[in-house]
């Protein structure tokens, strides 16, 4: 199913050379830094269910195409936010997922599915409506086998580290039972504060008194609330966390005097915010997110630029995360300069900022990566982790901010199978983008082969400081 020179350059001279750049790489561990993988596999150690809550459930990637095409989500099993009824029985769901099958021509999905089907369960003939009940029994059959549960997997995906991404006051249960385990596999959390920091996230308030109760500190000041922030940030830290996330609609940050800030939290508290001191109030908690990232090493991360939960019927129906976050226009330079003013020329400090505006990658991203040195480049997210957005990327970023500024490749997955046939793309294109910089002797092939290894793995370690 799969071909040998897959994604690399169709150019022959190029594609020679891409093919020893990629032998060198193609076997490096990976490293996970950012995704949404549930801890709880890692933990429990069980076994999945069935192939359609392994594949199609899940995958918000691919339920969102099928709902383009008036598929309804409960007829594919994604579960409802009030517990209605949806499609329970697998193999229903999995024949339905077969049918249209065809949606998925052209994308990355189609990409990583073959992958997963091909390198994982060793299927070698294509997925369609008249294969689909052999490829579920298959399937079935492998999940049952101890090869299949979960740390088997990921130790042979051979994956060196994997971050997980759980909310301020995630009680983290099931990192707790990862260290106590005795597993050495390396599964870690990372802190995402977005619920207790933007005044517009539902239950806000409700939110900032659960932050108090598991932090002991008292959030109704806004001295006590940087204190919970603080020894939550803590607690994650002994759950191995080396990293932040901060899912913001825009990159605005704030610099205020702290008094100014005290006042409008006391606002914020009491739901008294209009939009824009709303976003003035995110953009100050970046700020304080970065001030803190001093403190305890934790690198930062900021997601912004995606209208959130933008299908409102969706959202009411079946709750956040469910491919209805649409990419926005974005602006950076004026955004972050009050964050960057105070702390973008801190060595110790490592800001990884994310677009799905591709516009900016050579206009505003590219051009502040190579210069402040706090600030690194993020890959190409969410609707860019493609064949042609990767080269987009590359294409125009690396000539300004240079290849190390960026921090590698991070997959921000929930599907656990799609995490190699991700890094196995990312590589390939690297490869094939490097292999045209010595063909046309911008780089000597020692060199490429140097920067290929360092994309795949030198890169992610260092900035995440795994």
């Amino acid at each position: 199913m799969l071909h040998e020179d897959r994604l690399l350059p169709s150019d022959p001279s190029q594609r020679a050379i891409a093919r020893r750049l990629y032998a060198e790489i193609r076997n490096l561990p990976i490293v996970s830094p950012h995704g949404h993988t549930d801890p709880a596999w890692f933990a429990e150690n069980k076994r999945f269910p069935n192939p359609a809550a392994l594949f199609v459930i899940p995958d918000h990637y691919v339920f969102r195409m099928f709902y383009s095409q008036g598929i309804r989500m409960e007829d594919l099993g994604v579960p409802r936010a009030d517990g209605g009824a949806v499609e329970t029985d697998p193999r229903k769901i999995w024949r339905l997922f077969a049918d249209n099958w065809y949606l998925l021509r052209g994308t990355p999905s189609r990409m990583w599915l073959d992958h997963a089907f091909s390198e994982v369960f060793g299927l070698d003939q294509p997925f369609g409506p008249k294969t689909a009940d052999a490829f579920y029994d298959h399937i079935d059959a492998c999940l049952a086998k101890p090869g299949f549960l979960p740390r088997a997997l990921f130790e042979r995906f051979n994956i060196e580290a994997l971050a997980t991404t759980e909310a301020a006051i995630d009680p983290l249960v099931h990192h707790r039972a990862l260290k106590q385990s005795g597993w050495t596999g390396r599964v870690v959390t990372t802190f995402r504060p977005d619920a207790v920091v933007d005044p517009e996230f539902e239950g806000f308030a409700a939110n900032l008194d659960a932050l108090g109760q598991a932090s002991g500190e008292d959030t109704g000041s806004w001295a006590g609330y940087l204190r919970a922030l603080a020894e939550r940030r803590a607690f994650f830290k002994t759950m191995g966390a080396t990293a932040t996330d901060h899912g913001h609609l825009n990159a605005t940050t704030a610099d205020l005097p702290q008094d100014e800030a005290a006042k409008l939290y006391a606002r914020a508290r009491k739901g008294g915010l209009s939009a824009a001191e709303a976003d003035l109030f995110r953009g100050q908690m970046l700020t304080e997110m970065a001030r803190m990232s001093l403190d305890d090493g934790l690198v930062m991360q900021i997601h912004p630029g995606a209208f959130r939960n933008h299908n409102q019927p969706v959202f009411e129906r079946f709750g956040r995360d469910k491919g209805c976050d649409i990419p926005i226009r974005t602006e950076y330079v004026a955004a972050l300069k009050p964050l960057l003013n105070r702390f973008g020329n801190e060595p110790g400090l490592t800001i990884i900022v994310f677009t799905l505006d591709e516009t900016t990658f050579s206009r505003e991203l590219a051009p502040l990566a190579g210069h402040y040195p706090a600030l690194r480049l993020g890959p190409p997210w969410w609707f860019l982790d493609s064949p042609e957005g990767m080269r987009r990327a590359r294409e125009t970023a690396i000539e300004t901010a240079g290849f190390y500024n960026t921090v590698g490749f991070n997959d921000d997955t929930r599907a656990f199978c799609s995490i190699p046939a991700r890094h196995d793309v990312a590589r390939r294109i690297d490869c094939g983008f490097l292999a045209r910089q010595v063909a046309e002797h911008r780089l000597g092939e020692d060199e490429a082969r140097e920067v290929a290894v360092d994309l795949t793995y030198t890169l992610v370690k260092k900035a995440y400081r795994l």
